[in-house]
């Protein structure tokens, strides 16, 4: 069942709002005690493998690999006759220039040396979080096309969303443990993320019949 699209959009429009005010609250206040003891609540416990985990966990959202990620996907796509679904799944690197954009409005300097271990340097500012906008849009995408896409082998689809549904779920926890962001950059990643899905859900669903089981 679709939702109504006044619902929907009244969706939207709470997040929207919800990341502008977070956006505006964290370019006056850049260092928040709170971040820092989240931050420091979730290295409480390091190890070796751990961090190689959690590194595993962000490398798809590293350049190159993260645009890679996405072009290999969408030819697959497109290899599978899916060449709309492809088409839609390229659009996601678009959401690179946004991510880019924002960082420079907003200029959060990356958490330092002086308040969280840092496992991982990174470039480019820290608000708000590029993994974690890139990992909701995009495997985030990819779960909804395993959803609607009945074609496809039913056991495909369950790894596929499976994964997917990790990588969602731990980018965050990952970001905030290798000391690359705080939490509320994750958040903003989040909400951004689930926003940028709106329109590239809104016009790949636009037209398209729902497929039968």
């Amino acid at each position: 069942m679709r939702l109504k699209p006044n619902i929907l959009l009244s969706v939207l429009v709470l997040l929207i709002l919800a990341f502008t005010t977070l956006s505006v609250f964290i370019a006056k206040h850049p260092i928040l005690p709170f971040d820092v003891e989240v931050s420091l609540m979730v290295q409480k416990h390091q190890t070796a493998w751990l961090d190689k985990i959690m590194l595993a966990i962000s490398f798809f959202g590293e350049l190159p690999f993260s645009l890679l990620s996405v072009l290999v996907v969408a030819t697959i796509f497109y290899w599978q006759k899916f060449k709309r679904e492809a088409l839609f799944i390229s659009l996601i690197l678009l959401s690179g220039l946004v991510i880019l954009g924002i960082k420079s409005v907003i200029n959060r300097p990356r958490p330092t040396a002086s308040y969280v271990r840092l496992v991982e340097v990174n470039r480019f500012q820290s608000y708000p979080s590029g993994h974690v906008l890139s990992y909701v849009l995009f495997f985030g995408f990819l779960i909804i096309l395993m959803r609607t896409l009945k074609h496809i082998p039913k056991t495909t689809r369950n790894i596929t969303t499976a994964i997917s549904v990790f990588l969602v779920v731990m980018i965050a926890p990952s970001r905030i443990y290798l000391g690359a962001h705080w939490f509320t950059d994750t958040v903003g990643g989040v909400l951004l993320g689930i926003i940028c899905l709106f329109p590239l859900c809104y016009f790949y669903f636009r037209n398209k019949p729902v497929e039968e089981n």
